[in-house]
């Protein structure tokens, strides 16, 4: 069993961290871009908050319960990752300042996104799944292995925050400001590329 496990969160870590999974790493980049190394409370329950709402909806099409248009999934994503963009814009002024609890706006923004992205992972983890073992561990693994990725991912954004402002000298607000833009512009190129349209 706890091959099974290691095995399922390594499909997981890998399949957050690698390139192919870049629209999930934007997102990421996205939603900690206002947040430096001092605020890793608040970014270890954001991401948490995210995962929480992807692993929602990818329990529920793991097992059939809800179906979805892959296309739509796939314009959504960068959807997403826009809105999340450009909240940033609105918050460059104290943006990570506030006190944040699991039921702020944004981080009840990062689950219902979480929901999205869940439906992106499905199908990935549907061509994964053993026919005959434990579906419940498998999902358990594998999002826990997302979970590991999107730490390290997030942890490495934030040592590149703390090189900028520190070590260059860089503006808070030019940080926020051209990381943000910079994903926005991608995610708008995505959101161009999906079938939808």
């Amino acid at each position: 069993m706890s091959s099974v496990f290691f095995t399922y969160m390594e499909l997981g870590f890998h399949h957050i961290f690698n390139l192919k999974a870049y629209d999930h790493m934007l997102f990421l980049f996205a939603l900690c871009a206002i947040y430096t190394l001092g605020d890793w409370r608040k970014v270890l329950a954001l991401v948490t908050s995210f995962t929480i709402g992807h692993s929602i909806t990818l329990a529920l099409s793991t097992f059939n319960i809800i179906k979805f248009d892959t296309g739509l999934i796939e314009f959504l994503i960068p959807v997403t990752i826009f809105i999340t963009c450009v909240t940033n814009f609105f918050k460059l002024k104290g943006a990570a300042s506030k006190q944040h609890t699991i039921f702020s706006m944004h981080n009840l923004m990062a689950v219902f996104f979480g929901l999205v992205h869940g439906m992106g992972f499905s199908n990935y983890l549907k061509s994964l799944l053993g026919r005959n073992s434990d579906t419940w561990l498998q999902l358990l693994a594998f999002n826990v292995g997302i979970e590991l990725g999107q730490l390290l991912i997030v942890f490495l954004l934030l040592i590149a925050a703390f090189l900028m402002l520190n070590l260059f000298s860089a503006k808070r607000r030019d940080w926020i400001i051209v990381l943000s833009s910079a994903v926005a512009g991608i995610s708008l190129i995505l959101m161009m590329e999906t079938n939808i349209f």
